[in-house]
């Protein structure tokens, strides 16, 4: 085992270590998987976990919708139900692709 001592200045120390975070790992354990070249990744928001859950949701009822479109038995409110739908998930994702 070899150990490596680096000088970083407080802004680059300060950076790692909120890249570390955001990724649910140690500073030692970052800076190790980016030397392997392997993946380092960002936890995922809680938000954008709310608004996946909101985009599956409002994909099942257009699914259903589909069906019913398909199967000919859906009305003509079916019709702008769905629309409805999809205009929130173009709605929930623009609101995150704001932030």
């Amino acid at each position: 085992m070899h150990h490596l001592h680096i000088t970083l200045t407080p802004e680059q120390y300060q950076s790692l270590s909120e890249q570390a975070k955001s990724c649910g790992l140690s500073k030692r354990a970052y800076l190790i998987r980016l030397m392997e070249g392997r993946p380092v990744r960002a936890k995922t928001s809680q938000e954008i976990k709310d608004l996946r859950w909101e985009v599956h949701k409002i994909g099942v009822n257009i699914n259903q919708i589909a069906r019913s479109v398909n199967a000919g038995v859906a009305k003509a409110g079916d019709a702008k139900r769905g629309l409805f739908l999809l205009n929130q998930v173009y709605e929930l994702m623009y609101e995150i692709a704001k932030k």
